[in-house]
């Protein structure tokens, strides 16, 4: 579950809470109590590092690659170089 950063409007007060995605956004201030609280956005938790596969897997036919702008793919098409066994 995400970790969400709240700040009191209010009185300034900091808060981080585990929620759902699906959960409504907190809104009364623990320390106060008023109904202040707003969700701060804040840096993600992880960071992608490197070549990926997001630019360079999954690749099929003559797409090219995003960073280089072209080259060959890295795999075959689907069923052309048996990846798919039931596809001929």
């Amino acid at each position: 579950m995400p970790i969400y950063e709240y700040e009191c409007v209010s009185c300034g007060h900091k808060l981080e809470a585990i929620q759902k995605l699906s959960d409504e956004p907190l809104t009364d201030c623990p320390e106060c109590g008023e109904a202040q609280l707003k969700k701060l956005v804040s840096a993600a938790g992880f960071r992608l590092k490197g070549g990926g596969w997001y630019e360079t897997d999954f690749k099929s036919g003559g797409k090219k690659n995003v960073a280089d702008g072209g080259g060959s793919p890295t795999a075959p098409a689907c069923g052309s170089g048996g990846c798919c066994p039931a596809v001929k």
